[in-house]
């Protein structure tokens, strides 16, 4: 995958196999812009088409106030119905691209996330966060409701009661009852956060990259079928990893006892 420059995300390979996707508009709090919804959209569909050797990402934002306060309410003071349409289109392509990345995502959630910042932390597959970061979904303190997948995605996590208190209230609530509710995995101090997320990227990275993928695969789409279905898709996507350079290695590896060096084969 090219690391081409972009407006409003910075992209770094702090590790091999490693990339951190950046919010980096720290001035205002991460706010997803119109230019942000087309930058995202366009590194997760750029990872769906080719992810070269990137085997795990890291979402992370820049500044340590906010990982994204949510829509750009400057930006859309005063939009037209129609414009305030188009505009939710690129969000929701950016938002739905992300769901479908076949590679992992973990944010690292250094400040608030709010709204569609929320939303961006429930499309990743797993998240870790400072204790000092809120959280919440406002929007319908301001005459809309949560449209980036926020009504699906956290219901899936929280619960149903539990989600439509947080959306119907509007209400921030605290990062460990973030990851009581299951939102976060792990709460950390501002210092413990990165060191403790580029530890499970870097494992991640490290394992076969085409397992990692198909595991991925399994549990999200299993979750959306019956049992039975569920445990036949796990079985052809585990079918799809015998025939693999990578499985051979795997075992060869073990045998002599040595570290595995996979190649995505």
């Amino acid at each position: 995958m090219k690391l081409d420059p972009l407006e409003t995300l910075s992209l770094e390979t702090p590790a091999p196999h490693v990339l951190v996707v950046r919010l980096n508009r720290p001035q205002v709090s991460n706010a997803l812009n119109t230019q942000m919804g087309l930058d995202l959209y366009s590194v997760w569909s750029g990872l769906f088409q080719d992810a070269g050797d990137i085997r795990c990402v890291v979402f992370a934002a820049a500044g340590e106030r906010a990982f994204c306060g949510g829509g750009d309410l400057k930006e859309r003071n005063g939009m037209t119905d129609e414009a305030w349409r188009r505009q939710h289109e690129i969000f929701e392509r950016a938002f739905w691209a992300q769901i479908d990345c076949p590679i992992p995502i973990i944010a690292a959630v250094s400040g608030h996330a709010y709204a569609g910042g929320l939303e961006m932390v429930l499309a990743s597959d797993f998240a870790y966060g400072v204790d000092a970061a809120r959280f919440a979904l406002t929007e319908v303190t301001i005459g809309i409701m949560p449209g980036a997948g926020g009504t699906q995605t956290l219901p899936r996590v929280v619960g149903e009661r539990r989600a439509k208190e947080i959306i119907l209230a509007g209400k921030p609530f605290t990062a460990e009852q973030a990851r009581e509710w299951g939102i976060l995995n792990r709460v950390c101090t501002k210092e413990e956060l990165w060191p403790a997320v580029m530890e499970t990227a870097t494992a991640i990275a490290g394992n076969a990259p085409l397992s990692v993928r198909q595991a991925k695969k399994s549990i999200h789409f299993g979750l959306q079928m019956d049992i039975r279905t569920a445990l036949r898709f796990e079985i052809e996507a585990y079918n799809q990893l015998v025939g693999t350079e990578d499985r051979v290695e795997g075992i060869r590896s073990f045998n002599e006892k040595r570290r595995p060096v996979f190649k995505g084969r």
